[in-house]
Order: C-alpha cells, then structure tokens, then sequence
C-alpha cells in the first residue's frame, strides 16, 4: 500500500484521541502520521525488511500507550501513536502485494519480513498492489476522519497527501517502464 494510505490509517487512530483528550490530538495527529510513513522510509534499503517490525514496533507499543495513559504528555501521546501507527503499517502491507516492480503480476511471495521468526510472511492482495485504485479509495476511506476533526496544518497535509496519492494511482503502472535499470 501506498505510504499515505499507511498515514491515513495512522491518522485515523489518532482521531480517537482527538476525541477523547482533544489537548493531545495534535500530537497524537503527528506521531500517527511519523509512524504511518517511517517503515517505508526503508525503501532504499531492503524495502519491507529494514524497517517494517510488525512484531517489534507491536511490542515496543504497549508499554508507551501504557505510558501515554498514566502520564499523558504530548511526547508519550505522540511516541505511543507513533508505534501503534508503525505497528499497523507493518503489519498490514502483508493485505497488499509482494515487492517485484510489477506486483499486479503477482509473482512474488514476499510482503514482510517477519524477524523475530526469520521469515517472510506471503501477499494476501487484497490490495493488488501499492498505487492500485483501490489503494486510493482505502487510503481515502481513512482520510476522512482525520478531515473532519482536524484543521489547520494537519488538514492541509491530509488534503496535499490526497492528491499526492492520486497522481501516483495515475502514473504508477507506467513507473517500470520509466525506472532506470540499477533500481529494477
């Protein structure tokens, strides 16, 4: 899936905060947003490997909403937010395609790798592959939430990573053939 329906996503939890300690929204707001997009920050590197720990980052995120319950700042709000978002992100590429150049082709049985077992963990596609149209429509289903209780800065963000997203629907199934040949 693509980076900003992962934000989306993120950012659709941290409405629920909004709701219910309107004082941290914006923090929750932007440790959810971080977190939605980090673990694909490693698509320089082994992209799904480097920096996707569904298991990990899950770990790591109890104990901080734990944390972020107890001793409410806008630092704890915003690293619990920032894990859950994280968590969820890696977790959930394994609902899209695998990592080949052309995943609508479907020839790749990788989604996520799985560290603590070694292992990767096989596409499911639901989401037939990053940039599909239903990616588009998934990650807008999960803006919506975050555009009707925010404004200002994160509004405007939402909005921009929306029509970010709608170009990259556009173009994606041409990227290939426009990708020099040391990143294929």
């Amino acid at each position: 899936m693509m980076a900003t329906t992962h934000a989306f996503v993120g950012l659709a939890l941290a409405t629920v905060v909004a709701f219910v300690a309107p004082e941290f929204g914006v923090a929750a707001a932007t440790g959810a947003l971080a977190g939605g997009i980090f673990p694909d920050l490693d698509l320089a590197a082994a992209h799904r490997k480097t920096l996707h720990f569904p298991v990990y980052y899950s770990v790591a995120a109890v104990p901080a909403a734990l944390l972020a319950l107890v001793d409410s700042t806008t630092t704890t709000v915003a690293v619990a937010l920032f894990l859950i978002a994280a968590a969820v992100h890696s977790a959930s590429d394994v609902l899209g395609g695998g990592l080949e150049l052309r995943p609508w082709e479907a020839t790749g049985e990788k989604a996520v790798y799985v560290h603590p077992k070694r292992r990767w963990l096989r596409p499911r596609r639901l989401v037939r592959y990053d940039g599909a149209p239903e990616d588009f429509v998934v990650g807008a289903a999960f803006a919506l939430p975050g555009l009707v209780v925010f404004d200002g800065w994160i509004e405007q963000a939402v909005l921009a990573g929306l029509v970010v997203s709608l170009a990259y629907t556009v173009v994606r199934k041409r990227l290939p053939d426009i990708t020099p040949e040391r990143f294929q």
